[in-house]
């Protein structure tokens, strides 16, 4: 059967029709934007470290005797002054030692009171002429030897004694007690630590530094004021700034962290120990800086861009630059821009080369959001 050839072209034209009828599909809208004009200036770019308050002199403590830990008078935290009993150790068989060398002083002593006695018996009968003088000579040998018996039993007597003494340690100087290493009834060593002690006095803030900064470092030591710290852990949060001085570099790196240890010193300012504390450590002033907050720089191909709006097209374009360090919240860029350059502050991540925008206008209180698209319009509130 044959179809006529008005049918046929009816129906084509039909699907013409029908083809020219749908609809196109909506535009993209475009997407707002933070701009914020590039303004040459100048900067100091600074360093911070985290470091921790401590004291100039800390000590470990240990008894010179070893034997058995009897008790611990003293905690974690607890301050403590000089001459204060901190732990006791079992003291029976250093007394038992003592009374032996005090009963070998009690008979050295009584030889000596007998060779004494002897040489003077010796010389009235010399000269009584019933001995002779050989037998003077003879006394006279027992006593020096006496004499050096007594003198031995009563160095050991003191030695002994002193014994007995260091079964109790105590604090030599006032301070706080920051570690305990050994519980009652551990037997220790002589020497072995048994408590940590940081001394009343001057603080530092030690903190740990990178290799490339130690020539820095180490030409600022004993330069009065060369570091800020900023001591957190306040009722009020981060506490004034306080001056410090390079005390103390470390002359190797720690097995672990590979960093260099600093001692700053912040004499007797009123910090507590273990307090944290932000060492603030100021670079050389530069010239030509361009400042950016965090969110405008990303990372892309291993650089860092910006994008930089087209005040003509209202289009984007990726700009390489180079960072030359933060100050705070923002980065400072040291080259890739020039003044009067306009860069993307904020959704840099959402957007592709050569891409349609439209400048963010802040909404006024209680009216709705705004763009703009010309420069005119956003020239007062642009970011």
């Amino acid at each position: 059967m044959r179809i006529p050839a008005l049918t046929l072209s009816s129906l084509a034209l039909a699907g013409a029709l029908v083809a020219c009828s749908r609809p196109e599909p909506p535009a993209e809208p475009l997407r707002a934007v933070r701009t914020q004009t590039v303004g040459l200036g100048s900067a100091t770019a600074s360093s911070e470290f985290a470091g921790e308050v401590r004291a100039r002199v800390e000590s470990r403590l240990g008894f010179r005797v070893g034997g058995k830990l009897l008790k611990r008078s003293v905690e974690l935290g607890d301050v403590v002054k000089a001459g204060q009993l901190l732990a006791q150790l079992d003291a029976a068989d250093l007394q038992l030692g003592q009374d032996a060398a005090q009963a070998a002083l009690r008979a050295a002593q009584a030889n000596l009171d007998q060779a004494r006695a002897d040489l003077s018996r010796a010389k009235d009968l010399f000269a009584q002429s019933f001995v002779g003088a050989a037998e003077v000579e003879r006394r006279e040998t027992a006593l020096k030897a006496a004499q050096g018996s007594f003198d031995q039993a009563k160095a050991q007597a003191g030695v002994q004694g002193h014994q007995a003494d260091y079964a109790r340690l105590v604090a030599d100087a006032g301070g706080v007690i920051t570690a305990v290493e050994a519980e009652p009834g551990m037997v220790v060593g002589a020497g072995t630590p048994v408590l940590r002690l940081a001394h009343d006095g001057p603080r530092d803030v030690v903190f740990g530094v990178p290799e490339d900064r130690l020539p820095q470092l180490r030409a600022l030591r004993g330069k009065p004021g060369a570091l800020k710290v900023s001591i957190w852990g306040g009722a009020a949060g981060m506490q004034p700034e306080l001056a410090a001085t390079v005390r103390e570099v470390a002359a190797a790196a720690d097995a672990a962290t590979r960093t260099f240890l600093v001692k700053a010193d912040v004499g007797r300012a009123d910090v507590r120990l273990g307090q944290t504390a932000t060492v603030r450590l100021a670079g050389a002033s530069r010239d030509g800086v361009v400042r950016l907050p965090l969110a405008a720089v990303f990372e892309q191909g291993g650089r860092s861009n910006v994008w930089l709006l087209d005040g003509a097209t209202m289009s984007v374009h990726l700009q390489p630059v180079t960072v030359a360090g933060a100050d705070g919240q923002q980065l400072l860029i040291g080259s890739g821009l020039s003044a009067g350059q306009e860069v993307i502050t904020a959704g840099v991540h959402a957007l592709t080369q050569g891409q349609k925008v439209k400048r963010y206008i802040e909404p006024k209180a209680g009216g709705p959001v705004a763009a703009a698209s010309s420069p005119t319009a956003a020239s007062a509130v642009r970011h």
